[in-house]
């Protein structure tokens, strides 16, 4: 399972996504450009000494993502994005996938919406646009990680806290 994240634009949320994939031992895919300094003090302050446990892999553009994928053994790309065609709650995951969250101002253009596996949308009430995009990666692969059994094993956590 890998996370991608699509030219963000707010470094508070890349900073979170970060965290949150270091947590559970995701890799995380960035596409540039950034709408920051990706070494922000905003970034750091969000990801806090967690960005130091995530895998994380620079993209210089969409088109050098797509060749890296094609160069290498990747899984289904599923879009998180509010035109989505398809719950992501009626979906099933499998360990290879790769959820991708756009830009926070941009979303993806119609490029990426055509060249990705699946447009999952997250199931809101009408007349709301949408959730933050990190709590939105967040809510979509904690589902992706429950379905593939892909949490970290809970009874390794509570012997590394208890050598503490």
């Amino acid at each position: 399972m890998r996370l991608v994240i699509y030219e963000p634009d707010i470094p508070q949320n890349t900073g979170a996504m970060l965290r949150l994939a270091a947590c559970f031992g995701i890799a995380v895919d960035l596409i540039e450009p950034c709408g920051f300094i990706l070494d922000d003090r905003r970034l750091r302050r969000a990801g806090m000494d967690y960005l130091e446990a995530v895998t994380l892999w620079r993209h210089s553009s969409w088109s050098a993502f797509c060749e890296g994928r094609r160069t290498s053994p990747a899984g289904r790309l599923l879009l998180l994005t509010t035109a989505g065609d398809r719950p992501y709650t009626d979906f099933a995951f499998r360990p290879g996938d790769s959820l991708m969250v756009g830009s926070e101002s941009r979303g993806v253009p119609d490029s990426v919406h055509a060249a990705v596996d699946a447009r999952l949308v997250i199931p809101m009430r009408p007349g709301l646009r949408s959730l933050n995009v990190a709590l939105a990666a967040a809510l979509v692969l904690g589902e992706a990680l429950r379905q593939t059994g892909g949490f970290p094993d809970v009874a390794e956590q509570s012997v590394e806290r208890s050598a503490v």
